[in-house]
């Protein structure tokens, strides 16, 4: 009975074919083979040299949100801590506050690839961290299930990252260790301690934004001093008189440098219109007062941000949330504070005269320690 029923729904689907039935079409298999290559893991591309890419280290906790373990440590010490992290290393980390700022150098990543195959003028993320190895599997499935490209670990088990930041030519360091920061920006790396926002706000997926504070970030801390110093009628008076005078260097210039570098990867093939690469200058610093020697410094240096605000003093808060950068950078904690209150994830140059405390504070503070 089976075979004459196999046969006869044979003779039966024949017969339907002839009567008109649609035959699968070469174009249904393709997008089913598509379908079934999208599910088979792809090669990652090769990561670039050091010495030819743009360089960013940064620490696991500002990539990914590790609280709870971060208070086991504290309290419980190392060991336990290790065999927390070896008892859920199936569960992946949750993104903490550097993680939108590298899934968008990775989108720029994909852009330049198109552009420049063989190019190796790219941002190269470092996974760099003083966790110990056996820390490693997790924060491996956790990279894997959030589908980031980071093939570079340096786990210093408790060591300074130091040597090693030098050693991957480093262009730019994040942690959410001030102590560590300090250090890198003391050895004359660009270093920020990152935070995540107070609350939740969508950043584009399709271009990296960069804001940037102009003194002691992009420029040294010269005209602060005479703030604090002198008063702001000296102020105005000193960048009235030096104004044609570039200012130095900042901690953060060389990284500004280097994205407008690959910024110029684009205009090349004319698409500054459409380039993944946006900076920002957001300075407390007025515009008619001051703000022409800012823009000259930049100038003189061969370099521009796309957009320069002078708030004058006012908040930042308010601009950025409509900005909405990746991260944005400044020397004050102020600063930073208004910024993680408007959605922003905002990092702190604990860089120059600011980072200073005030005299009557620091009395203060010496009254309450006796």
């Amino acid at each position: 009975m089976e075979p004459a029923a196999a046969g006869k729904g044979a003779s039966a689907g024949a017969g339907a074919q002839e009567a008109g039935q649609p035959q699968p079409q070469p174009q249904r298999w393709e997008e089913a083979r598509t379908f079934y290559d999208s599910l088979t893991p792809r090669k990652k591309p090769k990561p670039p040299k050091p010495e030819n890419a743009i360089t960013i280290a940064v620490s696991s906790r500002a990539l990914f949100r590790m609280e709870e373990e971060q208070k086991i440590y504290s309290d419980q010490g190392v060991e336990a801590y290790v065999k927390y992290q070896l008892d859920h290393e199936s569960e992946p980390f949750l993104p903490g506050a550097a993680f939108p700022f590298v899934k968008a150098l990775e989108a720029v990543n994909a852009q330049l690839r198109e552009l420049y195959p063989d190019s190796e003028e790219l941002f190269d993320i470092v996974l760099m961290t003083n966790n110990h190895a056996q820390v490693g599997v997790r924060l491996i499935n956790s990279i894997n299930h959030h589908n980031l490209f980071i093939e570079r670990f340096c786990m210093t088990g408790g060591n300074s990252p130091m040597c090693y930041l030098k050693a991957y030519h480093t262009n730019l360091y994040l942690s959410s260790d001030a102590e560590k920061v300090s250090e890198a920006l003391e050895e004359g790396i660009a270093a920020a301690t990152i935070f995540s926002p107070s609350k939740d706000v969508s950043v584009s997926e399709s271009q990296l934004r960069v804001a940037f504070d102009g003194d002691a970030v992009l420029f040294s801390d010269e005209s602060e001093q005479i703030v604090k110093e002198h008063g702001l009628d000296m102020f105005f008076e000193h960048e009235k008189a030096y104004e044609n005078k570039p200012l130095a260097q900042g901690p953060l210039k060389g990284f500004l440098e280097a994205l407008g570098k690959l910024q110029k990867k684009f205009y090349s093939k004319g698409l500054r219109l459409e380039c993944p690469i946006r900076t920002y200058l957001v300075t407390a610093r007025s515009a008619a007062s001051s703000g022409a020697r800012a823009l000259k410094t930049l100038r003189s240096w061969g370099l521009e941000t796309d957009e320069a605000l002078f708030l004058a003093g006012a908040p930042k808060g308010p601009l950025l949330e409509k900005i909405r950068p990746h991260i944005f950078f400044d020397d004050q904690m102020f600063h930073v504070e208004g910024a993680k209150a408007s959605g922003t994830i905002a990092a702190h140059v604990p860089y120059g005269v600011a980072q200073k405390p005030r005299r009557g504070v620091q009395a203060k503070e010496t009254r309450n320690s006796k």
